[in-house]
């Protein structure tokens, strides 16, 4: 059973930047697919960045690339997103996701899922 657990979330004024940070606990981060997603009130969970297993193959968003980063560190189970010139459509919780499968993982259907952390951009 792997567990993530998120961490960086918080207020940031618009324009501003925050990372977030998702460990894996229990298991192997090398071994699965890594995403982040989004949710607001009302609206379905949506795919924001992901990156294979491997780390050759990333994927974002239109309205995020360009602006937000994902990597991830295999030695230290960890995956990160950096988010730079946030706009206030971005706020949302943000979910960590690990799955063996790519193609569950952007059909938002993960093995795994964080607990979410939650990212307002606001003045």
């Amino acid at each position: 059973q792997v567990r993530l657990v998120e961490s960086g979330g918080g207020l940031v004024q618009p324009g501003g930047s925050l990372r977030l940070s998702c460990v894996a606990s229990g298991g192997t981060a090398s071994n699965y697919n890594m995403g982040w997603f989004r949710q607001t009130p009302g609206k379905e969970r949506e795919f924001v960045a992901g990156v294979k297993r491997g780390g050759d193959s990333i994927h974002y968003k239109d309205s995020v690339r360009g602006r937000f980063t994902i990597s991830r560190d295999d030695a230290k189970d960890t995956v990160t997103l950096r988010m730079d010139s946030l706009n206030p459509d971005d706020t949302a919780v943000y979910y960590c996701a690990a799955a063996n499968s790519w193609v569950a993982l952007a059909a938002r259907r993960p093995d795994y899922w964080g607990q979410g952390s939650q990212v307002t951009v606001s003045s």
